[in-house]
């Protein structure tokens, strides 16, 4: 129910642009309306420009969303997934809106939902053009819109078979390019003679084909597609010239069309989008219109930036500023295939009133080519070397007179302005209002001014508080370049470093690419990402044999030889060459049974020392390497499996005695900390993991120097993370509160599973949550429930694969000659 005080808005469309206008809306009104949002699609609000990127394989679902469930909750939004509104009363002002039952969700949908507005905005979209060629409706055909898009294509590329992609402008590029990557053989039709010809000039889209058939992807121009054939799903396309091209499938990228039809419906006036005025208005003045449905000033857009400046119009006009207005600008375009770069801005089609620049290396493979009207630069085609894109388009936004350095213009920003050889102080020379990042519509003064005042100090901080960068990513090196321009010396990029010197790719490319091309073995990575070795090193082996142990839980088989000794023989080995060996033993606790266990084999093999360790196991000193398995063995027998005191891994839960025997225990610490053993133990991590769960805030249990360390109080339990009582001490940071057993166990779990997806091999939770930052984790399980889940169920399936105890199999027999004596060698004297 509406607060008194709070008008109703509803948003119809849960997109970026919807998205950003309530950004801006919370910013200046927080407490103006009650927002609900109806969404068609099942899910909560991501960013469409980086589909490709999910489609290729470089980024995850969870890694594109811009609005977790957690930032609804936090501003109080109510948020209706998969349902689509289906009409509006004008009149009662309401809208009406049916639930999209999921294919495989075999209960029945929630009856309809009627809710009233005071405020509307319609940002419904846009929707696919489908080509009606006979056998467009054939399974197998699909479109390039949404999410459901992308996992239907990852689904067919499964086949490695043929993908057709019909349209060889922007979308259809990075289509093919993201199937190619899935190993589909692909073909990209076009209608025209070059691609992508309404961005780019003729000789720059020869370029690009260059480039695309060179990444093994066909390329077929002046194609014009005849049908689409096939009897239950599609098996080829043919073109008018009778050219049959087998296809398993079929992607449809010609274009987009304005998603009016509700508000036509509805009575607005239409004519290609929903007319709105300067201030997003429709003819119906409480109602607002954005993004691509809209049409203003005659226009419909497609591209980010004049969606934001729509969004941010709408948004100061729901906060009451009745003077904003939205005005169209000219807008770049930049490629998102990794690769390839292009830009391209303004007009550049040929006149008689029009003069060009043109810079050709065709060698080197590179373009440029300025259009020029008055000397006021109007259109610019760049390929190649695209850095001096921001400098040129800058000036066609302000249509400056380039006479004085129109010799030197084409050479970009360093020859042309007597601006020294430095691209940082390039960049510096840029005036505040320049755009920087096109995706997000981010000027060169937001960046600038958020660096001294907020003062940030990385790439990832101007991203998170400006997000600059944070789309399409082209921009990321003139970012970097303001960074180093305001701080100096003080910023310190963050440079790749290779893993070792077996190869030029850092950890994290490594196992982007890992995912990327499906590699699912230490020979086939090396040989597909061009190790410098023959079989590695030390240093690398063990780091890829636990990447490909997280990825591909159940399908990758550990390989020990890529491991360090004391994981390989699973004891840890001593300075003396013996061996120690330490049971696990739940939360810290054993019994009388496991106690007689220890106690016998101690005598029966002549273990000289046993000791009880920091993390409340007993550790048995100078085993010998060939009596491991026999003492494996007897401890298997009495119950006792491998405590992974050797392992990088989750080796410990150390708990106090809590409620059940303490007088100032508030919760079961100890019942929790075998709980969550239980549930834990045996996965592989990065680094080593310990964990500690106290009873109270006394804290006897040390929770708070841990990796991960639960604190119970009277309301429930406090996580911890991210502490460390080793090389270095520190603190743990505050995670968050939860109330309830299950919740802190999903939490810990889930802690886990990122940790373990995100940190590079041998790198510590408190060195990733330094290098990823202690916000950004606490926002992914905190307060983003639905990605908090689907990392507990990645951790859950992994841990079917995982916890089996390595003693019992080595015990069994297996690797036995691992633990058999060399032969005695020394030369015997002669009787």
């Amino acid at each position: 129910m509406a607060s008194p005080a709070k008008q109703r808005l509803v948003v119809v469309g849960n997109g970026m642009a919807p998205g950003r206008a309530l950004e801006r809306l919370l910013e200046t009104a927080p407490d103006a309306y009650d927002i609900t949002i109806f969404n068609a699609e099942p899910r909560v609000n991501y960013d469409r420009i980086m589909l490709s990127p999910v489609l290729s394989g470089d980024k995850s679902f969870e890694e594109i969303v811009i609005h977790g469930d957690g930032w609804y909750v936090k501003h109080g939004i109510t948020l209706y997934k998969g349902a689509k509104v289906t009409s509006i009363d004008r009149a009662a002002r309401t809208v009406t809106a049916e639930f999209v039952r999921a294919r495989t969700d075999s209960h029945p949908a929630p009856p309809p939902v009627t809710m009233a507005y005071d405020r509307l905005i319609i940002a419904t979209g846009s929707n696919p053009i489908i080509i009606p060629v006979p056998g467009h409706d054939l399974p197998g055909v699909l479109t390039y819109r949404d999410l459901d898009d992308v996992e239907a294509m990852l689904l067919a590329a499964r086949s490695r078979g043929n993908a057709v992609v019909v349209g060889g402008g922007l979308l259809g590029l990075e289509a093919a390019a993201g199937l190619k990557e899935q190993g589909m053989d692909v073909t990209v039709l076009h209608l025209m003679p070059t691609l992508m010809e309404r961005q780019l000039d003729p000789a720059a889209g020869h370029l690009l084909q260059r480039a695309i058939e060179a990444r093994g992807i066909k390329v077929i121009t002046r194609a014009n597609t005849r049908a689409i054939l096939g009897t239950n799903r599609v098996e080829a396309v043919e073109l008018d010239n009778g050219t049959r091209l087998p296809a398993e499938l079929v992607v449809m990228a010609v274009g987009i069309r304005p998603n009016a039809q509700l508000a036509k419906d509805a009575g607005l006036t239409v004519n290609r989008g929903i007319v709105v005025d300067a201030g997003m208005r429709t003819s119906d003045p409480e109602i607002f219109a954005l993004g691509e449905c809209a049409e203003a000033d005659g226009q419909v857009f497609g591209l980010v930036a004049p969606l934001y400046e729509m969004a941010n119009t709408a948004a100061a006009q729901l906060a009451g500023d009745a003077e904003a207005r939205f005005k169209s600008s000219a807008t770049a375009t930049k490629l998102k295939v990794t690769g390839i770069s292009l830009y391209s801005a303004g007009d550049f089609a040929e006149a008689k009133d029009r003069e060009e620049i043109v810079l050709r290396d065709a060698t080197r493979g590179l373009y440029r080519r300025l259009v020029l009207k008055d000397n006021r630069i109007i259109g610019a085609v760049m390929y190649g070397d695209t850095s001096d894109g921001p400098w040129f388009f800058d000036m066609l936004r302000r249509g400056t007179d380039v006479s004085d350095m129109r010799e030197r213009l084409i050479f970009g920003q360093n020859y042309a302005g007597g601006i020294p050889l430095d691209p940082a102080a390039a960049v510096a020379a840029l005036p505040d209002d320049a755009e920087i990042c096109g995706c997000n519509g981010v000027c060169k003064g937001k960046i600038t001014g958020a660096i001294a005042g907020l003062g940030l100090k990385s790439l990832d901080d101007v991203r998170a508080h400006t997000k600059a960068s944070a789309s399409c990513g082209s921009c990321t090196g003139l970012v970097e370049q303001l960074l180093k321009a305001q701080l100096g010396d003080a910023y310190n990029p963050a440079a790749v470093q290779p893993m070792c010197p077996c190869t030029d790719l850092g950890h994290d490319d490594v196992r982007r690419l890992i995912v990327a091309k499906a590699l699912k073995s230490i020979p086939q990575l090396m040989q597909e990402l061009e190790w410098k070795t023959s079989c590695g090193c030390a240093k690398c082996r063990p780091a890829l044999n636990y990447y490909l142990l997280c990825t591909w839980p159940g399908e990758y088989v550990d390989d020990s030889q890529s491991r360090f000794i004391n994981e390989r023989v699973h004891a840890n080995i001593q300075k003396d060459g013996t061996y120690s060996v330490v049971p696990r033993m739940w939360g810290g606790t054993t019994s009388a049974k496991e106690l007689r266990a220890i106690a016998d084999v101690v005598d029966k093999f002549g273990i000289p020392t046993v000791k009880v360790t920091g993390g409340q196991r007993i550790d048995m000193l100078g085993v010998k390497k060939e009596d491991l398995p026999a003492v494996w063995a007897d401890l298997n027998a009495a119950g006792l499996v491998s405590g992974h005191a050797y392992a990088k891994g989750l080796r410990t839960v150390k708990t106090c005695v809590g409620s059940e025997w303490c007088r100032f225990g508030t919760q079961d610490s100890t019942g929790l900390g075998i709980k969550v053993e239980k549930f834990l133990w045996g996965s592989w991590t990065p680094a080593k993991v310990k964990l500690a769960v106290s009873g109270c805030p006394r804290n006897c249990a040390e929770a708070t120097c841990k990796d991960i360390g639960v604190i119970c109080i009277e309301s429930g339990y406090d996580i911890h993370f991210a502490g460390a009582a080793g090389l270095d001490i520190k603190g743990t940071e505050l995670l968050g509160h939860v109330a309830t057993e299950e919740e802190a166990i999903e939490v810990i779990a889930a802690l886990t599973q990122l940790y373990r997806e995100q940190g590079r091999y041998l790198e510590r939770i408190y060195k990733w949550a330094k290098r990823v930052g202690v916000e950004t984790i606490r926002q992914q399980i905190m307060d983003d429930v639905e990605r908090r889940r689907a990392l507990y169920a990645r951790f859950a399936l992994s841990q079917q694969f995982a916890q089996r105890d390595p003693w019992a199999e080595r015990a069994a027999g297996k690797d036995a000659h691992e633990f058999t004596p060399v032969a005695d060698l020394r030369i015997r004297a002669a009787e």
